[in-house]
């Protein structure tokens, strides 16, 4: 008659089943403490060189992109191109001429207020900074220099780009009659903080203004075009009383900007730009390093599953005896397939959490004695992944042996010499 085992007697003997199988599996690994110190060792350094190269890709590629985004918005609102009309000749009958692209002149951003107003209640756009943006000449007695001018609202444009932090002398203040101009231009036209300057547009539009800063941006073109001024004093020079030529913006997410630039577009019929359309290049070798990472780390994944998987084959070929005991003493198929998996795991995850602690070494030493271009951060992610991806790998490694010996049949395995 058969009695009901309540599931805490199941849970038991489970337990006192899955003992018996860890107890073989980690006395199999004690009595080869060479080969399972060397496995160790490989799969550490396995998982070592993934955290390392994640966490430097990673870093390189925040310090790309920070520094690409240290100098412009990450998306730029426009007016659309104006195109050639169509001559309508009869009725319906087109005119097609081949004619050369519309010249493109400057103009402002239809009711640019009502649509900043409107792309501020979007979720994802933190700031909107109105600009108006036109080409000039800044001269200083027979020196001139061709300039681009940007008239925009500190307040606004600081959320955009913080440029206060790259100034390298006086202030970012451009109030009426008073500009702030990049280092590189400063230099050509031999200028510094308190020098007057004269900025000249079209139509004969000229001003004087005094230098309160000069800025640093680390970019050649934009520190040597770069001239800084009131919104209402630029677009009284360019001609735009009123009106603004571009509206910049950032947004919570920079990788999506993207999308963000895509729903401005269908919402303002205003041509809409992101960061990663003007960096397509940039984009590109983003995409290159992570795909060399990844690469990088399946290939050292692959390498240490190979380590693991030979390891246990060399075992279950030193233990045949072994085996073929257990096997004849009334040890199951499926027990020596567990013991076998079992120090794979084992195997795995003790290499993967010494490897984490190396990876995270290697980050600090390069972090205090590397070439201190940028600094790298391991994600809190990182590890455990590293360590699930590794503990799998070791039990999938294993399978093949375990496979292996759970199939010998015990008498051969005996006489096995």
């Amino acid at each position: 008659m058969l009695c009901y085992q309540p599931p805490s007697s199941w849970v038991n003997v489970l337990n006192r089943a899955m003992w018996i199988e860890t107890t073989i599996a980690l006395k199999f690994m004690k009595q080869g403490i060479t080969q399972t110190l060397l496995i160790l060792v490989g799969i550490a350094v396995g998982v070592s060189v993934i955290v390392f190269i994640v966490t430097l890709v990673g870093g390189l590629q925040a310090n790309i992109v920070s520094r690409t985004l240290g100098t412009q918005a990450h998306v730029r609102v426009q007016p659309q191109e104006e195109v050639n009309l169509l001559a309508n000749t009869t009725e319906g009958t087109f005119n097609l001429l081949l004619e050369d692209k519309r010249a493109q002149r400057l103009r402002s951003i239809n009711n640019w207020q009502q649509i900043m107003a409107d792309l501020e209640s979007f979720d994802a756009v933190t700031a909107v900074s109105p600009i108006v943006s036109g080409p000039a000449f800044a001269r200083r007695g027979e020196a001139i220099k061709s300039v681009s001018i940007l008239g925009i609202d500190v307040d606004r444009y600081e959320r955009i780009i913080p440029i206060s932090k790259d100034i390298k002398s006086g202030v970012f203040r451009v109030n009426a009659g008073e500009t702030v101009i990049g280092q590189q231009l400063a230099d050509d036209l031999g200028v510094r903080v308190g020098s007057k300057l004269r900025i000249e547009a079209s139509q004969a539009r000229s001003a004087v203004v005094t230098i309160t800063g000069i800025f640093a941006l680390g970019v050649r073109e934009l520190d040597s075009r770069y001239v800084y001024l009131d919104l209402k004093q630029a677009q009284a020079l360019l001609g735009l009383f009123g009106g603004v030529t571009v509206l910049e913006i950032t947004v919570s997410d920079i990788f999506d900007a993207s999308r963000i630039s895509d729903k401005i577009h269908l919402r303002t019929a205003l041509k809409s730009e992101s960061w990663m359309q003007t960096n397509s290049q940039l984009m590109n070798a983003l995409q290159s390093q992570s795909l060399s990472s990844n690469l990088i780390s399946f290939f050292v994944a692959l390498s240490v599953a190979f380590g693991i998987a030979s390891v246990l084959a060399i075992s279950v070929t030193q233990r045949t005896r072994e085996i073929g005991i257990l096997r004849a003493m009334g040890a199951r198929r499926e027990q020596m397939l567990i013991v076998f998996l079992i120090q794979g795991a084992v195997l795995g995850l003790l290499g993967s959490f010494a490897g984490a602690g190396a990876g995270w070494a290697m980050v600090w030493v390069f972090n205090t004695f590397g070439p201190r271009l940028f600094d790298i951060s391991p994600s809190m992610t990182i590890v455990p992944v590293a360590v699930s991806i590794a503990t799998l790998t070791g039990v999938l490694a294993a399978i093949a042996p375990a496979w292996r010996a759970s199939r010998l049949d015990p008498v051969a395995a005996i006489r096995y010499v």
